[in-house]
């Protein structure tokens, strides 16, 4: 029996982050170290035609201003992300012009105000709805049909056909980004706020021409992320060329608004949807068309229509996703990206269509379900959304729901009642982990992975605890720092699945090493078992049926003249994966109240119910999901960035304007897990959900207003006027 996977633990580090021991990027102490703050442009294409740095120069305590004059060129190679200050050319608004190196920060942030740039502005379009002629097809494969989806279209007895819109949005983690550089010779040490420190440690190689032995990439906690630091973003590059130039340590932080334009966003959103079906509810056909937009300079594509292609058992489907050049900076992944866009469109049609043949959304659901993979004809590793459709229907109460809108009240407000699908893949990825086992009964573990929040400090610890037959407090594990071994970015919902199974490997290794040490005496109480056949627990190598028969670690250790054994291990998805379709499932069903008199909508009440394989810790799992909900809620009736496209220039760039949930927003939701015995995703059994757990909620929202209101918004944010 598990001692502690699948228990509540509370978080490993949770009292290092309240009582601010946890140092995040900005927050390091290095000696000697200067500020820099970023003066940003004020055009959205063209060329600086002069810049004047004079008076900021001449400011107290400027060290050093740094233009695109001054600034020594980055080895780019063919990389066409952004770099700041390597020409005079303006690619986006708020596009960094010059950084203001001082003594202090307030010094910086003073004399940045006193650079004076003109420009020579250009023509510019930043309006995907205005450039949608230009919608190409990125890359060189075309998408390629399921079956004839435009003959089935044709033939269908009942169709549907929508367009649905969703607005730029940003992720606003709390901790701004943040790098604080310094140099010693040809080594370069960079406190940075990322969610992949080896891809830093890489980007950063390459543009100073370093062996990346001579980088060092630190982040040990990250204040919230969601995407937003997936990439080397463009002031890593930046703070080390300011230390490098002025042979000191430099710190650079962005501010709130700098953060609008200085690591991407999920792309401004158009998608056109047809639904064909037989009378019965079965799907004939599907053909599902994305458009977002991308940056002048660099392809973003989020392949909004790409879960669309696995959901339900259709024989006849198309889904495209085309790009827009605009100019503004890059998109980039945002939590669940192109899936929550993608199946936003999908499941309101699939409302849409439920109402046209009189037939209730969840048992439309029911009636295509998917047995086997619709599009590779694969068998799930396990799949579970049938259990989730049904225990969630019970819990919400969904037979009580009546099909005609505006049909249910509680006094004068309006009730209504929306469901969901969500999918996400059960990702894994090479992962790589070092795990040291002393004979003082403690270990210690390292692997070069982040913790954004999901607690992965938390269940690493609890496995290595598990399969080291350890307490917790006994297992110190670290991340986030390029002298551990290498892991994938946390992104895609993978970390666990991936550096879980590589913790889970190692700490197999150790107990094969130990017993490899105890089975050379022949007086071995182990003697003739196999690794299989043993396990660690409480300092003891037993047999696993016969608990009286072990060693003590310990004193194997030093009979061998050893203080300690360590193993690094590299955990790969297996070959057995590829005959089988991978993904996790849930469904969310969502009540709202709304205001007939002003457009006002409350979410009152979710129940999401999710089967993402075996959960190691209940209580961080469901602070995901919760997460998750809210994180809906914000898109579905509140987040949008706005663009004055007469500037092409970000309007709402604060938190005082672009909205997001606060606690008086959020009132009852439950998040339930269904959990499956999947042997085929990973040694571990393990499914993503940090993505999951958001991916239907804004269609189930939407949904349950149609379901209110008879009135059928297709664009994202739902706000009052649309509803008005």
């Amino acid at each position: 029996m598990a001692r502690y996977i699948g228990k509540d633990m509370s978080r490993v580090e949770g009292v290092a982050k309240v009582t601010g021991k946890a140092k995040y990027a900005a927050e390091f102490q290095v000696k000697n170290l200067a500020h820099g703050f970023l003066a940003t442009g004020a055009i959205a294409r063209g060329t600086i035609k002069s810049i004047d740095t004079t008076e900021a120069e001449r400011a107290p305590g400027v060290i050093r201003v740094f233009t695109h004059l001054n600034t020594p060129k980055f080895n780019t190679g063919s990389d066409k992300s952004f770099y700041a200050l390597q020409s005079d050319r303006i690619l986006f608004n708020m596009q960094p012009v010059a950084l203001v190196v001082a003594e202090t920060f307030e010094q910086a942030r003073f004399a940045s105000y006193l650079v004076k740039v003109e420009y020579n502005g250009e023509p510019h379009a930043t309006d995907t709805e205005s450039l949608l002629a230009k919608a190409r097809v990125p890359g060189s494969r075309k998408p390629t049909p399921r079956g004839n989806p435009d003959e089935a279209m044709k033939t269908a007895p009942v169709k549907v056909a929508a367009e649905y819109r969703i607005q730029m949005e940003h992720h606003n983690p709390i901790e701004p980004h943040a790098a604080i550089a310094h140099w010693e010779g040809d080594k370069l040490t960079i406190f940075d706020k990322t969610q992949e420190v080896y891809g830093v440690r890489r980007h950063l190689a390459k543009v100073f021409g370093l062996s990346e032995d001579n980088v060092q990439v630190v982040s040990p906690f990250v204040g919230g992320a969601f995407g937003a630091s997936l990439r080397p973003n463009y002031y890593p590059s930046l703070t080390a060329m300011a230390a490098r130039e002025l042979k000191r340590p430099v710190k650079v932080v962005y501010t709130r608004s700098q953060m609008y334009t200085g690591y991407g966003y999920r792309p401004y959103t158009i998608q056109k949807i047809a639904l064909g079906a037989e009378k019965s509810g079965k799907l004939t056909a599907m053909i599902h068309d994305a458009v977002h937009n991308t940056s002048s300079y660099e392809e973003f594509n989020d392949n909004t229509t790409s879960m669309t292609r696995g959901v339900y058992a259709c024989p006849n489907l198309l889904a495209t996703t085309k790009l827009v050049d605009t100019d503004l900076s890059t998109p980039t992944w945002m939590r669940a990206p192109g899936a929550v866009s993608g199946m936003f469109a999908l499941e309101c049609a699939l409302d849409e269509l439920a109402y046209e043949l009189k037939i209730d959304p969840l048992e439309l659901r029911l009636i295509n379900y998917a047995e086997t993979d619709p599009e590779s004809g694969r068998p799930w590793s396990s799949k579970a959304l049938r259990e989730c459709y049904r225990l969630g229907a019970e819990k919400f109460g969904w037979k009580k729901r009546t099909m005609e809108p505006r049909s249910m009240r509680d006094g004068r407000l309006l009730v209504g009642w929306g469901v969901a699908t969500g999918v996400w893949g059960a990702f894994q990825a090479p992962a790589s982990v070092r795990v040291t086992y002393r004979a003082d009964g403690t270990a210690h573990v390292a692997s070069a992975t982040s913790d954004i929040g999901p607690g992965t400090y938390t269940v690493m610890t609890m496995i290595a605890a598990e399969y080291l037959g350890l307490k917790p407090e006994q297992v110190k594990f670290e991340l986030g720092d390029t002298r551990f071994p290498r892991a994938p970015a946390q992104g895609g919902s993978l970390t666990t699945a991936s550096v879980g199974s590589a913790v889970y490997g190692a700490a197999l290794a150790i107990v094969g090493k130990l017993l490899t040490l105890a089975n050379a005496d022949a007086n071995s109480p182990l003697k003739a078992a196999a690794a299989a056949d043993v396990e660690l627990m409480d300092g003891r190598l037993r047999l696993k049926n016969d608990p009286s028969r072990f060693v003590v670690a310990a004193d194997l250790l030093k009979r061998n003249n050893l203080g300690e054994i360590a193993e690094t291990y590299q955990s790969m998805p297996s070959a057995e994966r590829n005959k089988y379709a991978t993904q996790a499932h849930g469904a969310q069903f969502v009540e709202v109240k709304v205001d007939p008199d002003i457009g006002k909508v409350r979410v009152t009440r979710i129940i999401e119910v999710t089967a993402t394989g075996k959960i190691m810790n209940p209580k961080t799992s469901h602070s995901q999901e919760l997460g998750g909900i809210v994180w809906g809620i914000g898109m579905a009736l509140q987040e949008a960035t706005e663009i004055d496209h007469r500037y092409g220039r970000i309007m709402n760039h604060n938190l005082q304007h672009y909205h997001v949930p606060v606690n008086a927003d959020i009132l009852d939701y439950e998040s339930v897990f269904i959990e499956e015995d999947d042997q085929i995703v990973n040694p571990l059994g393990i499914k993503g959900m940090g993505e999951l757990c958001l991916v239907g909620i804004p269609a189930a929202i939407a949904c349950a207003v149609f379901h209110a209101t008879g009135k059928r918004v297709r664009e994202l944010p739902i706000t009052p006027e649309k509803l008005l």
